[in-house]
C-alpha cells in the first residue's frame, strides 16, 4: 500500500508540474501574440499617418484622399496628417509684421528722395507724398487679390514654429533613398503677400513717379532728378530677397529691429543737425516732423513686443517713447567735442 501511495503522489506531481508548464506556455504564447498585434496595429498606424512635418493627405467629400504629399495653397496637415483649409483671421503680431514689411519701401522711398532731392528743392514734398500714396494703393490692391478675393481681410495659416517658414528644408526620405516633396507655404499668405505687395509698389512707382519728377524736379539737373527712382530699382530685390531667405527671422526680430534701427538713426539725426536743446528742436518744423515719426516708431516697437497681451500692463509702457530723444537733449551739452577738447586743453 505504501508503494502504491507513493506512485499515485509522483504521478499527480508529475502531472501537476506538466500542467503549470502547459500554463505558462499558454500564457508567453498570448503575451507574444499580444505585443506582435500592438506592433502590427502600430505599423499600419504608422503607414497610413503622412511622414515628415508638413506632409499630409487631401480631403475631398468629407473623404480621405490620395497619397501624402504636399497640401493645397491656403491649406496645411493637421495632427492627423490630413490637409485642412485655413479659416482663421491673423493675430495682431501677425498685422504688425506685415506692417512693418509694408513700411520697409516707404522709409527707403523717403530716405532717398530726401538725399537726392536738395535742400531747396520744393518737389521733395510732393514726392513723398506720391511715395505714401504709392504704397497705400499697392497695400489695398494686395489685400483685395488676397483670398477671400474682394475683401480688405485675409485668412491665414497660424505660425506655430520657425519651421514653418522654411518648409523647403523638412521634407522627409521615409526609405532614405527618395525624397517626399512637401514644400509649402505652412505661413500663408504671410510669405507671399509681401512679395505681391512689393511688385504693386515697384509697378506703381513705375507708372506714376517718372513722370512724376519729369514735371516737377526742374530745380535738379538731368542726371540727379532720377536718383530716387534708381535707387528704388536697387532696394526692391534686396527687399525681395530679404523676405524670401529671412522671412522667418524677420517674424520673430521685427520689433527688436524697429527699437534699435529708431534710436540709432534718431540719435545720428539730433547729432547731425546740432539739437542739443528744445529750442533747436522747436526752430525747424522739419525737425519736429522727424522726432514724431521716430516717436511712432518706438511705439510701433513696443507694441510689437508686448503684443498688448494685458493693456493695464503694456499701455504704461508707451510712456517710454519720449524716453531717449529727452536724454540725448538732457546730456548732449556734456558730451560736445569742442567742451570736452577746451576742458581737456585747461587740464580739467
Amino acid at each position: 500500500m505504501g508503494s502504491e501511495d507513493d506512485c499515485k503522489t509522483r504521478t499527480d506531481s508529475k502531472y501537476s508540474c506538466l500542467k503549470q508548464k502547459n500554463l505558462i506556455l499558454e500564457t508567453g504564447i498570448k503575451v507574444f501574440c499580444c505585443i506582435w498585434c500592438l506592433f502590427f496595429f502600430a505599423a499600419v498606424a504608422m503607414s497610413s499617418r503622412c511622414p515628415g512635418l508638413y506632409c499630409g493627405r487631401i480631403m475631398v467629400n468629407g473623404s480621405v484622399e490620395g497619397e501624402c504629399g504636399v497640401c493645397p495653397r491656403g491649406e496645411r496637415a493637421n495632427l492627423q496628417k490630413v490637409c485642412e483649409r485655413c479659416t482663421e483671421a491673423p493675430e495682431l503680431y501677425d498685422w504688425l509684421y506685415l506692417g512693418f514689411m509694408a513700411m520697409l519701401p516707404l522709409v527707403l522711398h523717403w530716405f532717398f528722395i530726401e538725399w537726392y532731392s536738395g535742400k531747396k528743392s520744393s518737389s521733395a514734398l510732393l514726392q513723398h507724398i506720391t511715395a505714401m500714396l504709392e504704397c497705400s494703393v499697392s497695400a489695398v490692391v494686395t489685400l483685395l487679390v488676397t483670398e477671400p478675393v474682394g475683401m480688405l481681410s485675409i485668412r491665414s495659416c497660424r505660425v506655430q514654429m520657425l519651421s514653418d517658414w522654411y518648409t523647403m528644408l523638412y521634407n522627409p526620405s521615409p526609405d532614405y533613398v527618395n525624397t517626399l516633396h512637401c514644400t509649402q507655404e505652412a505661413v500663408y499668405p504671410l510669405y507671399t503677400i509681401v512679395l505681391i505687395y512689393y511688385a504693386f509698389c515697384l509697378v506703381l512707382m513705375m507708372l506714376l513717379r517718372p513722370l512724376l519728377v519729369k514735371k516737377i524736379a526742374c530745380g535738379l539737373g538731368k542726371a540727379d532728378r532720377f536718383k530716387s527712382i534708381y535707387a528704388a530699382l536697387y532696394f526692391f530685390p534686396i527687399l525681395t530677397v530679404l523676405q524670401a531667405v529671412g522671412g522667418g527671422l524677420l517674424y520673430y526680430a521685427f520689433p527688436y529691429i524697429i527699437l534699435v534701427l529708431s534710436l540709432v538713426t534718431l540719435a545720428v539725426y539730433m547729432s547731425a543737425s546740432e539739437i542739443q536743446s528744445f529750442k533747436h528742436l522747436f526752430a525747424k518744423k522739419k525737425r519736429l516732423v522727424v522726432l514724431f515719426s521716430h516717436w511712432l516708431l518706438h511705439a510701433y516697437g513696443i507694441i510689437s513686443i508686448s503684443r498688448l497681451d494685458k493693456l493695464e500692463q503694456d499701455l504704461p509702457l508707451l510712456a517710454l517713447v519720449p524716453g531717449p530723444a529727452l536724454f540725448y537733449i538732457a546730456t548732449a551739452k556734456f558730451t560736445e567735442p569742442s567742451r570736452i577738447l577746451s576742458e581737456g586743453g585747461n587740464g580739467h
